[in-house]
């Protein structure tokens, strides 16, 4: 919601006055949902909105409908609305941090379940400094996501390196086989309860996109090629086939005459 920061471009939501730039054109949000009564509707970061997106949610979440700037009546009654923020987000990451450290102590459940309480106690108290009452309690149901765990990571790191396999074998027709080091590496690589799971993201696009990109370039790899991916010390190492690399070194010796 970072765009509609601004007074001026909560315009964009219903369209614009009349007498104002941009009358003919439709709101970005009544004009969809008019089109698409059944909808899932996402504000990003609602937070980041200008105070009047807030007085128009106001009547959606209310009333389930929305008048927009050319006087058409858009009704929200079939619409999911979901809303993601990141107020409260240095809460959870001090929990996070405060769990780790109590790991090798014992705990149960009971305390855990505290923990979360107080969390939830907490990120309550920020969302009520910035949001008005009348705002919250027209929200239905409010989810906390707590910091993603090392098992956790390594679960995503499954999913990640499947839809990296079978990506490279509908475009390439090659097997990309990943041993058990090469995932446990790139799960502590990209672990960062700060961030989340964007971090591995990046780890699997450096570590293996970026220089498998390089062999297929400098190599023609022919289909049902089964390349290896394994991890040396702290190191991820793809290792294609004896005759790719002697196909290399072929490619090499002919620029070289």
């Amino acid at each position: 919601m970072s765009e509609f920061m601004e007074k001026h471009a909560t315009s964009k939501l219903i369209g614009a006055p009349p007498g104002y730039v941009g009358f003919e054109e439709a709101g970005q949000l009544t004009e969809q949902i008019r089109r698409r009564p059944y909808s899932v509707i996402l504000f990003d970061e609602i937070e980041k909105a200008h105070p009047d997106v807030f007085n128009i949610m106001l009547q959606i979440l209310d009333d389930g409908r929305l008048t927009d700037a050319k006087g058409r009546v858009v009704n929200f009654k079939n619409t999911i609305i979901v809303m993601t923020s990141n107020i409260g987000s240095n809460i959870i990451q001090d929990f996070a941090n405060n769990r780790q450290s109590s790991v090798i102590g014992y705990q149960t459940q009971e305390n855990v379940k505290s923990d979360e309480e107080q969390m939830g106690e907490r990120i309550n108290a920020e969302l009520a400094k910035f949001f008005k009452p009348e705002f919250i309690n027209r929200v239905d149901e409010l989810i906390i996501f707590r910091a993603l765990t090392k098992d956790q990571i390594g679960e995503i790191v499954e999913i990640q390196l499947e839809r990296v396999a079978k990506r490279i074998k509908k475009q390439r027709q090659i097997n990309l086989v990943f041993d058990k080091k090469s995932r446990a590496l790139l799960a502590k690589k990209g672990y960062d309860p700060a961030f989340g799971a964007r971090p591995l993201k990046r780890v699997v696009q450096k570590e293996i996109l970026d220089p498998l990109a390089m062999i297929l370039l400098a190599a023609d790899v022919p289909p049902d090629t089964e390349i290896g991916i394994t991890a040396h010390g702290e190191q991820i190492v793809i290792e294609p086939p004896p005759n790719i690399e002697l196909l290399e070194k072929k490619v090499e010796q002919e620029e070289v005459k």
